[in-house]
């Protein structure tokens, strides 16, 4: 289990991998002159930032971090057994959807029962976290590639299924069209073994032009 673990970010492995980007890939290096280095952009492991990344899927960042700053204020020590006493009508003014609601629940109750054991995940290589987190409904690709890259903060993981990713991605690159989610694996691998700092450059011009 503890085999084959892709290193982990820190500040000095950040810059070695932004180094080497730069140097690997002109558009890389562009955004880095134009913009700066980007944030390292990193979250605590655990139940709250799975909550939030959920929160997040197919909705703009800002109203993610509305919904996950009202539930926080409800619960400042967010627990998956606290988040089980609030019923449908909290959840809603909270900004959850009915189907993020059970999303979350199912998150909650996997963890409670062990099913999902989050303090394991950080001993896992990066293939193991993926297949125990997306066993769980409502927790796909996207969300544990986002959870390794931030929370676990791999070197070299890559959320493929990302539209910012695959926005950037067409503008830096002049591509005709913008790639399928289904190539942006693809692609990706031009940026091994630092594909998580590559992501975070191209969210960096992403959210900065």
């Amino acid at each position: 289990m503890i085999a084959n673990i892709d290193p982990i970010l820190d500040q000095d492995r950040f810059q070695e991998a932004i180094d080497f980007l730069v140097a690997k890939d002109p558009d890389l290096e562009t955004i880095v002159a134009n913009y700066g280095p980007p944030p390292m952009w990193e979250r605590e492991p655990g139940f709250p930032t799975l909550v939030h990344i959920i929160l997040e899927q197919q909705v703009s960042l800002a109203s993610a971090k509305a919904a996950f700053s009202k539930l926080l204020n409800l619960a400042p020590e967010l627990t998956p057994a606290q988040f089980l006493t609030y019923d449908d009508v909290i959840l809603k003014k909270v900004g959850f959807s009915r189907q993020k609601t059970r999303y979350c629940r199912n998150l909650a109750l996997a963890i409670m029962d062990g099913s999902l054991p989050l303090d394991q995940l950080p001993k896992m290589n990066n293939q193991s976290v993926l297949e125990v987190l997306t066993r769980i409904t409502g927790i796909g690709r996207w969300t544990a590639d986002i959870y390794l890259l931030m929370a676990l903060k791999r070197t070299d993981a890559w959320p493929g299924g990302d539209l910012a990713l695959a926005i950037a991605i067409h503008e830096i690159k002049n591509l005709p069209a913008r790639p399928s989610l289904a190539d942006l694996d693809e692609m990706g691998k031009q940026w091994q073994p630092y594909r998580s700092v590559a992501a975070r450059i191209l969210w960096h011009h992403y959210l900065s032009k």
